[in-house]
């Protein structure tokens, strides 16, 4: 895994979006990015991403997925009160998956997002 030199990354248990508690995931601020190399044949990533509960109100972000560059999966604007948003992405074929989250309204005090139950399916 290599995060973004510039942001740092939060593995997490038992972090909370919209009032729901997951058990665990990563936290990071936007915008921000994570690489994970996949180093085998990978068919999948599925996860549950939204603004933490520890954000202040009014932060708002887009959660977008790459499998090397090109683009797998990408959220509207999301804010605590819309709620977390399900992601899946096929990664049949690719090398590496790119998690990115975009600043879309409140700087990073208070985007602070979550990639909750990340999951990564391989052979």
């Amino acid at each position: 895994m290599r995060p973004d030199p510039f942001n740092w990354l939060w593995r997490r248990y038992d972090l909370e979006v919209d009032g729901t508690t997951y058990p665990d995931g990563v936290s990071v601020h936007a915008p921000s990015y994570v690489v994970v190399d996949l180093n085998r044949a990978c068919t999948s990533y599925d996860a549950v991403a939204g603004l933490d509960d520890l954000s202040a109100d009014g932060g708002a972000v887009r959660f977008k997925v790459y499998g090397d560059d090109t683009p797998l999966f990408a959220s509207g604007v999301v804010t605590a009160d819309s709620g977390p948003v399900p992601v899946h992405a096929d990664l049949t074929g690719y090398k590496t998956l790119r998690l990115v989250v975009q600043d879309a309204g409140g700087g990073p005090l208070l985007n602070l997002a979550d990639w909750a139950r990340s999951r990564i399916s391989c052979r």
